[in-house]
């Protein structure tokens, strides 16, 4: 490589080369593997030989746009350089499944995005990577909030760069979409389609892929049709660090029930057949499939990484002769293909590019925030409030009667699930002993019984694989509700909300949803039983996730109609949900005494806007002394603030309870309405002082000017231990009372 030419440069100067003299015996052996010259075969119909060029000029496409990536970087055009250079044979896999199959890809897919596109009349795969590598905002997918391969009409589901985090849903759609056909739920895709899924040799390590796959392997052991293609793209290396030899089928070749099939990306002639039986063993067997596909990697793992610092030149220049282009160019010329013809075609498709780029000159880019955040959280509340009534039971437009059946918390969670799986049957309710058992706390007995084991079933242990799946059945058609047992059991298999499930709508502008309840049982308070892992208190983690909606009922009305809600808001907009239950108030009755069954409620069928709290107490914002003060909370704080309320009272003292139900987004407007109600507030707040709900609420009301007296009350910055020693560090009742108390009386 001479000094001033940079490796891009260098690469494409190579081909050439290699294509030039591809037909002289003797210099053949320096651009291709003996194998590929060997497995060439003479004489092909023309059929065969457009085959053959259809697929060199898919490879050619995605290389030039590689190189194109690089030339606008420099230019400072371009903002994204992860080359899929060395990684073209992955256009065989391509064409080898349907354009109809969905694939889930990682970023070195760009010969497997070009080539399904030559199987979509009036796909523009040049124009769509060039827009994205530009950030435009016509960019068919992400619309310029990131570089992404996805594209509707090629059933390409757009993935994020998190190493691996993708194959949970491609098990999740692998696995529901036979469910979906067999509950008679319309679906996206065809019904003997094949998921496929894309990864390297590094990220197979990752405990995300191997849970993944075993997760698969699992319900395939079970008999369940688990129609998916495992394909990892095998260049030995994850950045920088080299994959040991022979790694990866030690790992994956002898796993009984997971067929595994090894192809070389250098050679097609032999790989093709290979690839095609992978395929062929996903669709008819419905079982899952590793396909080993052998590849190399040029330009480094990306434009900021100078792979001299880690690898030798000679070993860089060796890999050259697999250049998976050479590989098809020799099949080509094979068949009576002239070098001349093939130079020809590398001309042709720069050419192309070239053109593309300056038509797109002047692509537009995202100019606002409102812009950017457009399909992040999209809201029709009038929309949803209508489904929340059909989901109710109405046909009518009407709110439908209940009976006046005053029930727990447990109980109104239970018969809601009841109501949902019983109106609409893309329900699914699932999770780690949600089925036979009812659940850890009863709260789904008996709906196994009642709706069957396709409808309400127990999952394997690991909330990676109980989240993938939701988002999988969500892709399918499904409206899945899955439960994740306890909320420090989530912290594992965060990432699935964070980075797949809350960004599914952002980055394909809400052509792909991931339509999401996830029931956590959480927060603390509970007696006899836990510590920090069953009584945990940290909610930060999910307040942050843009987009993300939080419930948090209190009582059994409230979960109901918090729980059709975010039903109907995921059915209507696609909302992922979380929907914290409060387990020290599950089975609660009583409010203020024994037996006084002052925290039963009856279900009247409502629902609940998101964003829309719920006051308890007195109309009248001023008591006997004038010292009314608003108690501003959620969840366990409820009935704590509703004691202590009471206690307030006897000393003269109004005060008003105003529950918050919905942690993200807090509903901002009826904070600051509640507080200019009475004039002074006290936020009381059960999770941790740093990082806490209460901080949000303090934000809300200082940014919005309220001037009041304004004070918080929470839990200390602590797991929470077991026995009695959480009662060192919970929010207590005592502490709400003095609060309110110095509230109370200071001036406005």
């Amino acid at each position: 490589m001479a000094a001033t030419q940079k490796p891009d440069e260098a690469l494409d100067a190579q081909l050439r080369v290699a294509l030039a003299t591809l037909s002289d015996p003797a210099l053949s052996d320096a651009a291709l593997s003996d194998s590929t010259v060997a497995s060439a075969t003479v004489g092909a119909d023309d059929s065969e030989v457009s085959w053959w060029w259809e697929l060199f000029a898919a490879q050619l496409r995605s290389r030039e746009l590689d190189l194109a990536a690089r030339r606008l970087q420099r230019q400072g055009r371009g903002f994204y350089t992860i080359s899929s250079a060395g990684h073209e044979a992955n256009a065989l896999v391509a064409l080898a499944l349907r354009p109809t199959d969905p694939a889930l890809l990682h970023y070195r897919s760009g010969g497997f995005y070009c080539a399904r596109a030559t199987q979509v009349p009036g796909a523009t795969p040049i124009r769509d990577v060039l827009q994205g590598l530009l950030g435009a905002a016509g960019e068919p997918i992400a619309g310029g909030r990131h570089k992404v391969f996805g594209h509707g009409d090629l059933s390409v589901i757009p993935q994020t760069s998190t190493i691996a985090s993708h194959l949970p849903r491609a098990v999740g759609l692998a696995m529901s979409l036979p469910r979906a056909q067999r509950l008679g739920v319309a679906s996206e895709w065809p019904a003997d389609s094949v998921v496929v899924c894309s990864f390297g040799d590094a990220s197979a390590n990752h405990s995300t892929a191997t849970g993944a796959i075993n997760s698969a392997l699992n319900a395939a052991y079970r008999g369940l049709p688990v129609p998916l293609l495992f394909l990892c793209e095998d260049n030995g290396l994850g950045i920088s660090v080299p994959t040991p030899h022979g790694w990866v089928e030690t790992a994956y070749g002898h796993r009984p029930g997971l067929a595994y099939v090894a192809a070389d990306g250098a050679d097609p002639v032999t790989a093709q057949p290979e690839i095609e039986r992978a395929v062929a063993i996903a669709r008819e067997q419905r079982r899952p499939v590793f396909l080993h596909l052998r590849t190399v990697r040029y330009l480094g793992h990306a434009g900021s990484d100078a792979e001299v610092s880690y690898r030798t030149p000679s070993a860089i220049q060796a890999e050259l002769a697999a250049d998976p282009i050479l590989g098809t160019a020799a099949a080509l010329v094979a068949r009576g293909v002239t070098t001349p013809e093939l130079l020809a075609g590398v001309d042709n498709v720069r050419d192309e590019v070239e053109t593309v780029l300056a038509e797109l000159a002047a692509a537009p880019l995202l100019r606002s925030a409102a812009e950017v955040m457009a399909p992040l959280s999209p809201r029709h509340p009038d929309a949803v409030a209508g489904e929340a009534a059909r989901l109710a039971g109405d046909r009518d437009g009407g709110t439908p009667a209940r009976e006046a059946a005053p029930r727990t918390l447990a109980e109104s969670i239970n018969a809601t699930l009841g109501q949902l799986l019983e109106t609409d049957p893309r329900v699914l309710v699932f999770g780690e002993d949600v089925g036979t058992k009812g659940g850890v706390y009863g709260v789904t007995r008996g709906l196994a019984r009642r709706f069957g084991r396709g409808r309400v079933f127990d999952s394997i242990l690991d909330e990676q694989s109980i989240l993938g799946l939701g988002l999988g059945a969500g892709l399918a058609g499904l409206l899945p509700i899955p439960e994740i047992q306890y909320l420090a059991y989530l912290h594992n298999a965060e990432d699935q909300l964070r980075g797949e499930a809350a960004s599914l709508s952002f980055f394909s502008q809400g052509r792909y949803r991931n339509p999401l309840v996830v029931r956590i049982a959480g927060l603390a308070y509970q007696k006899g039983f836990g510590g920090h892992f069953h009584n945990d208190n940290a909610v930060g983690v999910l307040r942050d996730i843009p987009g993300l909606v939080i419930a948090c009922p209190s009582r059994g009305d409230d979960a109901a109609a918090l729980l059709r809600t975010c039903v109907a808001a995921a059915s209507v907009d696609g909302t992922v949900s979380v929907f914290l239950e409060p387990i020290a108030l599950y089975h609660r009755r009583d409010l203020h005494e024994p037996g006084d069954n002052g925290w039963l409620s009856v279900d009247h069928g409502q629902s609940v806007p998101i964003g829309r709290a719920r006051a308890y107490g007195p109309s009248s914002v001023d008591g006997p002394d004038g010292a009314a003060l608003s108690l501003i909370t959620f969840g366990n704080g409820v009935p704590m603030s509703l004691r202590v309320a009471k206690r307030l009272a006897a000393q003269g003292i109004t005060a008003r309870v105003y529950d918050l139900r919905w942690l993200a987004p807090l509903p901002a407007d009826d904070i600051l309405a509640e507080a200019e109600r009475t004039g002074r507030v006290l936020v009381v707040d059960e999770t941790r002082h740093d990082g806490g709900v209460g901080e949000g609420v303090i934000s809300c009301l200082v940014e919005a000017g309220f001037r009041g007296p304004l004070r918080r009350v929470s839990s200390l910055n602590s797991f929470v231990p077991l026995g009695t020693a959480a009662q060192q560090v919970l929010l207590s009742e005592d502490e709400i009372e003095q609060a309110a108390v110095a509230v109370a009386g200071m001036d406005r």
